[in-house]
């Protein structure tokens, strides 16, 4: 993946920071050094949450127990923040929210579950298997970060000592393949979170054959889109999750390869667009799950647009992509979340 050079001067506005050159082929860059042409601010706004006394993170912080693993995917992506940073102590600190996740490890590789508020659970066998890959996703990408930066000597020996229990869990997830292509088909953005978590683990544990469960993935996911190249979400489009499809399928491409997937993204982001209005309220009419009253949260309220995921998928592709639509887009949409707009959840 190549993104484009970027100017120095620290603003707001990510679309502000991109400078096109001389013409010449843009250098190739980590993921580590484009988070860090990302200001702060805007960084620490969509990565950065500390976990609890208890190192719990995410549904499981609100709730004061834990619930499942996935939710303490919030740990990894303050990790990575903090990593970018070069900020030590609160990266030690997010560690914290690893640690307790694999405390909560089961013997078949799977990790233990309690009833969520809306009384459902990740107890059961497909369940226990998404719960997992969206924990697993987010770890692989942050020891990946890790080591492109400065810093891979202070977590090596933490690193050396969950390879074991990420290989334990990847097995689990290898077991579970036909439950998430059986339970996720019709929310395609879940396939290519599992096969993010195959991919980046994958990479981490050089895994030859988790690596090409990741590209089976993806090229399955790439048949779950209309004729405009849409991502689809229950039988239609969602402009929430389309969108997790962006952050999660560009976040992926950043460390593998993936020419079918990079190739496809750029009409998704071109729908996208449409969807975010003048003053970056995101349109919810006619989507399928967020917005419109379809679907309820672990605790029971209506699920919104994420406006978090939706700058961020709009950022990474952008600068990824030397994308100055999908930047100002990003930027307009930050700033109506900022400003607390009646839909910005």
């Amino acid at each position: 993946m190549k993104v484009k050079h970027l100017a120095t001067v620290a603003l707001v506005s990510v679309a502000a920071r991109i400078a096109f050159g001389d013409g010449t082929p843009p250098a190739p860059r980590t993921e580590y050094e484009l988070l860090r042409t990302i200001p702060k601010e805007r960084l620490h706004r969509l990565m950065w949450d500390r976990p609890d006394a208890s190192g719990f993170m995410g549904s499981n912080r609100q709730a004061g127990r834990w619930i499942e693993a996935g939710t303490q995917r919030g740990s990894c992506r303050s990790l990575i923040y903090a990593v970018v940073q070069g900020d030590l102590a609160a990266a030690d600190d997010a560690w914290r929210g690893i640690e307790v996740t694999f405390a909560h490890q089961r013997a078949d590789g799977g990790f233990e579950a309690g009833e969520r508020p809306n009384g459902t659970s990740a107890k059961p066998f497909g369940a226990a298997v998404e719960t997992a890959f969206f924990f697993l996703q987010e770890l692989g990408r942050a020891i990946l970060v890790i080591r492109e930066s400065p810093y891979e000597a202070h977590f090596h020996d933490r690193i050396a000592a969950l390879e074991p229990k990420v290989r334990q869990a990847m097995t689990f997830l290898t077991s579970g393949y036909d439950t998430i292509i059986a339970n996720s088909s019709h929310a395609v953005n879940r396939i290519i979170i599992a096969a993010k978590a195959f991919g980046l683990c994958g990479l981490v544990l050089n895994d030859d054959t988790l690596v090409a469960t990741s590209r089976r993935l993806i090229a399955y996911a790439l048949t779950r889109r209309d004729q405009e190249g849409v991502f689809i979400e229950n039988g239609g489009r969602d402009s929430s999750y389309n969108a997790v499809s962006i952050l999660f399928g560009q976040v992926l491409a950043l460390h593998l390869p993936l020419p079918d997937l990079e190739a496809a993204l750029p009409k998704a982001v071109t729908w996208q667009l449409t969807r975010i209005h003048e003053s970056g309220e995101v349109e919810v009419a006619g989507n399928t799950r967020t917005g419109v009253g379809k679907e309820k949260s672990y605790f029971g309220q209506p699920k919104n647009v994420n406006y978090s995921e939706v700058v961020q998928a709009l950022t990474i592709y952008g600068l990824a992509r030397g994308d100055q639509a999908a930047l100002a887009a990003a930027d307009r949409v930050l700033a109506f979340w900022q400003s607390g707009g009646s839909s910005a959840k």
